[in-house]
């Protein structure tokens, strides 16, 4: 084991080689999408001076039905070479992205164009994240995967922390379609490094059936739902990631509004405590390592659902810049250990033939809890103003460590694939 350690790299066994390649391809990557962030939005308005409604459905119809595409996928990915399935999804995102610039230089953008390419990109990504996650636990042993996704985890708040300043600065400089060539380009590189990972890696063995029935789109979630551990895993990760985003729309109106927070402040008040979440993805593995799995995924689950009520009492000047501050590090910190431990253990109890389809039925489930509870809240905040929304936010958030399993249950050390029907 090394001693040390560098930014975005917690300690650890290095898992490997092909982990470096997918590594590094998943930082090209989210690199991309973080230095993009924002910009479908900005050139709905700036370039074809689209209302707030196209604004919006370009954010939710995008990725609702990007969601709903990427439902038949899982069950055909399953059964195909998954590293072929990660290369390829890069490559369509890269391609769908493109797009974008080349209608820009041709003067024939639309906002129609727009929302397909929103909605190719977000079904390649759901696809490339239930695929990745098949990929990890076919390339790696079980004890690797905990160091692998907490530097997974890292590298997702380093880029969250350096990504949207220079995309603010290009969008700037270059405006904001260039910084979709910028994400293009980053899938392209995540393409390349995955394809150089090279390794072998066997077919799936195929199912009796020659093609997916509509019933076999649903066993993602038939196999969450019978699994005593994960069924209440997955209502309080969706409910918890729902509420949170929820409220995250009303906070900006109360702050950049009502309470007359400079936009670089409301930027700052939510960059500085990314480096929460950098520190917990660091401190996951010796925290699972003194006091257990379980014990950490609960623990690290229930104090991330008591910091978000603290915005119920935002008030303005800098105490309330410190305030929504010192709340955002602290969920974010729990939420950087929570993470990688919950991807581990989810890796860990799925059976190696049901991964995709599950993955991808639990991308979806969060998604589309996320854009109900995000539409219910902005009636809500509307009705009742955004502080009181956002407190209820708080205290329905507290109610989600109760979903959590207070009795360990015994994880098999190598999950024998599940049966399919014929």
């Amino acid at each position: 084991m090394r001693s040390g350690h560098r930014l975005g790299h917690p300690p650890g066994p290095r898992p490997g080689r092909q982990f470096g390649w997918f590594w590094a391809a998943y930082g090209t990557s989210a690199l991309g999408t973080w230095l993009a962030f924002g910009a479908f939005p900005l050139i709905a308005v700036q370039v074809l001076h689209a209302g707030p409604a196209e604004v919006a459905a370009l954010s939710s119809v995008g990725a609702a039905v990007g969601a709903a595409v990427a439902v038949p996928l899982g069950p055909w990915v399953e059964f195909r070479r998954k590293r072929q399935v990660l290369v390829a999804t890069d490559l369509t995102r890269f391609a769908a992205l493109l797009t974008v610039p080349a209608a820009f230089a041709l003067g024939v953008l639309t906002f129609l164009q727009l929302l397909l390419v929103s909605v190719v990109v977000a079904a390649a990504e759901i696809t490339f994240r239930a695929a990745s996650g098949a990929y990890l636990k076919n390339l790696l042993p079980a004890d690797d995967l905990l160091v692998a996704n907490a530097r997974l985890e890292s590298t997702a708040w380093t880029v969250t922390i350096v990504g949207p300043p220079l995309g603010g600065a290009a969008i700037g400089l270059l405006g904001p379609v260039a910084t979709v060539v910028a994400e293009a380009v980053g899938h392209l590189l995540s393409a390349l490094g995955i394809r150089a990972a090279g390794g072998h890696e066997p077919r799936p063995e195929r199912r009796k059936a020659a093609r997916v029935r509509a019933g076999d789109l649903l066993d993602g979630w038939r196999y969450v739902l019978s699994d005593t551990a994960l069924r209440p895993l997955l209502f309080n990760t969706a409910l918890f990631n729902g509420l949170v985003m929820a409220a995250q729309p009303l906070l900006a109106v109360q702050m950049l509004g009502q309470l007359g927070f400079a936009p670089w402040q409301y930027g700052l008040a939510f960059a500085a405590p990314s480096i929460g979440g950098l520190l917990g993805s660091w401190l996951a593995r010796p925290l699972v390592t003194r006091f257990g799995q379980h014990r950490v995924l609960v623990a690290a689950g229930s104090l991330r659902a008591v910091w978000p009520i603290g915005l119920a009492f935002l008030g303005p000047g800098t105490g309330g810049l410190l305030l929504v501050i010192g709340v955002e590090f602290g969920l974010v910190l729990c939420c950087g250990v929570f993470n990688p431990v919950h991807a581990t253990y989810r890796l860990q109890r799925i059976a190696t033939d049901r991964v995709t389809r599950t993955l991808t039925a639990w991308a979806v489930t969060t998604r589309a809890t996320t854009a109900l509870l995000t539409a219910l809240w902005g009636v809500l905040g509307s009705l009742l103003g955004p502080r009181t929304a956002i407190g209820l936010a708080g205290v329905f958030l507290l109610a989600t460590p109760l979903l959590l399993r207070r009795r360990e249950e015994a994880l098999p050390a190598e999950p024998k694939p599940a049966r399919n029907r014929a």
